[in-house]
């Protein structure tokens, strides 16, 4: 494997699976990954694996027009490093190393061939870029094969790989749910896992399972990653899908139709899991080998950093008028709201200016659309509904076009989250979003009392529009509002 080195400014990873082959290409090495380009290929190398022992040759043919795509592509893409993986097909076929060659002639790129244990603990590292503190067992299911691995306290354990794959499945005759059974128990033995932990589940089949599940409920918010699912609420799912065919799935989801086609066989595997592994709650990462490899090079200094306040200053950075605002505003805000989870409240500072070019018109909309859509790690979907309604109600509180997504917030969270973008709206105005404007200004609650202190040269800041803010803030807040000028 190509090590990826922290200091490049692009990188790229090709993912050469059993039923896809992708480029991700990552704009550097940060804690919150930003995603330049990322293309996905159905190619299925692992098609027939279990039966003939050498790889689809429909799918040799699809890769390796893929890979030569993607290495032209990275070409003129001012990629600095290149790093490659191919897993389970790959690995086990017996012409894997003929392949391995043939592209490395016909590219110039060499496919690192992961073991099934290396697999498991780079899905692991990946989910880590997400949960940076994760505890529970992470089940990354790919084409021909599943690996788990134990994650405990930020840190990848044991971690062992079985032929649960759609793809191998697929060949498989005899009594599928004992095999299924009997496999998930021997590799839960492997990485000593428990009954009753957090399970984290990664890969494609996974996904298309829990998309099939966000349509059947009617979820609002179709953001993959940080779903939700009870032990129970996937085996009805999983048992629903199982008895679909790929057609009538099709119907419901934009998953491609080759994708479908695994999801029944994905969906028993899923049963036999939950079975055996009796999960407290299952949770769906978005990031998984890729990203793994990309937190694989960084230092411990960069993983340590929250990923969910690292994307939120690089959108600061990127994107408000006067970058480092954002936390001068978390301090001068922090002690109004001492309910309100430090991270989310860090966050919401950083983000409040980032749309200000947006239409007036449509701003509001633009900052709820913008927080719940955003590539953020390290954070629940109501989180993200906080950060989006906060955020949206520095602008406008109307409910109208939003109320069914917003529903997934606890009211109390909702009206927390309105004083909060009410607050960010006052010290906005106070400064004109500059850090510097703040200071010799103090905004805090005394009894009953709401008191806005101007001091020294910023009494001059006082004005009308301010003044009016001020009491709509101090209304929200049930208390009295006390404009001190000194």
């Amino acid at each position: 494997m190509n090590m990826i080195k922290q200091d490049y400014q692009r990188v790229g990873v090709i993912d050469v699976g059993s039923n896809s082959v992708r480029l991700v290409v990552f704009d550097g090495v940060a804690r919150s990954p930003a995603y330049f380009f990322n293309e996905k290929v159905l190619c299925g190398l692992g098609i027939g694996l279990a039966q003939s022992g050498v790889l689809s040759s429909d799918g040799r043919v699809r890769a390796l027009a893929a890979i030569k795509r993607f290495a032209l592509l990275l070409a003129h893409m001012d990629v600095e490093m290149v790093s490659t993986v191919a897993t389970a097909a790959v690995r086990e076929a017996t012409d894997g190393p003929e392949f391995c060659a043939e592209v490395l002639a016909e590219t110039g790129i060499a496919l690192y061939v992961a073991s099934g244990e290396e697999e498991a603990r780079l899905s692991a590292q990946g989910v880590l870029l997400g949960w940076p503190e994760a505890d529970g067992l992470v089940c990354d299911i790919g084409g021909a094969s599943m690996e788990l691995a134990r994650l405990k306290s930020g840190l990848v354990g044991q971690r062992a790989t079985s032929p649960l794959g759609p793809l191998k499945l697929a060949d498989f005759e005899g009594d599928m749910e004992a095999h299924i059974r009997e496999t998930v128990a021997t590799i839960m033995q492997a990485v000593q896992a428990a009954e009753g932990q957090r399970m984290f589940l990664v890969g494609g089949s996974w996904r298309a399972i829990a998309r099939l599940d966000m349509a059947r409920r009617g979820y609002p918010l179709h953001v993959l990653h940080e779903y939700k699912m009870s032990a129970e609420q996937m085996i009805e799912t999983a048992a629903w899908a199982a008895a679909q065919a790929p057609e009538k799935l099709s119907e419901i989801t934009e998953t491609s139709m080759a994708r479908l086609k695994l999801v029944p066989l994905a969906a028993q595997v899923m049963q036999g899991l939950i079975e055996v592994l009796k999960p407290s709650e299952i949770a769906i990462s978005s990031y998984g080998i890729r990203e793994g490899m990309l937190f694989e090079a960084m230092p411990p200094a960069m993983r340590g950093l929250d990923p969910l306040i690292e994307s939120c200053r690089y959108m600061e950075a990127t994107n408000a008028r006067f970058p480092g605002f954002g936390d001068a505003l978390y301090d001068w805000l922090k002690n109004l709201f001492s309910e309100v989870d430090p991270r989310l409240l860090r966050a919401a500072c950083l983000l409040h200016d980032t749309t200000w070019r947006a239409h007036p018109d449509y701003r509001a909309d633009m900052c709820f659309e913008t927080v719940t859509r955003a590539n953020l790690g390290a954070i629940d979907h109501e989180g993200r509904l906080f950060l989006a309604w906060a955020i949206r109600s520095r602008y406008d509180s109307g409910k109208s076009e939003i109320g069914a997504t917003l529903a997934l917030l606890p009211e109390v969270k909702i009206e927390t989250a309105r004083r909060l973008g009410l607050a960010m709206r006052l010290g906005a105005m106070v400064s004109g979003a500059q850090a510097v404007m703040l200071q010799n200004t103090e905004l805090a609650i005394e009894d009953s009392v709401l008191r806005l202190t101007l001091s020294g040269n910023a009494k001059a800041l006082m004005g009308e529009v301010l003044e009016k803010r001020f009491q709509n803030l101090a209304k929200a807040l049930a208390l009295a509002p006390v404009l001190d000028l000194r």
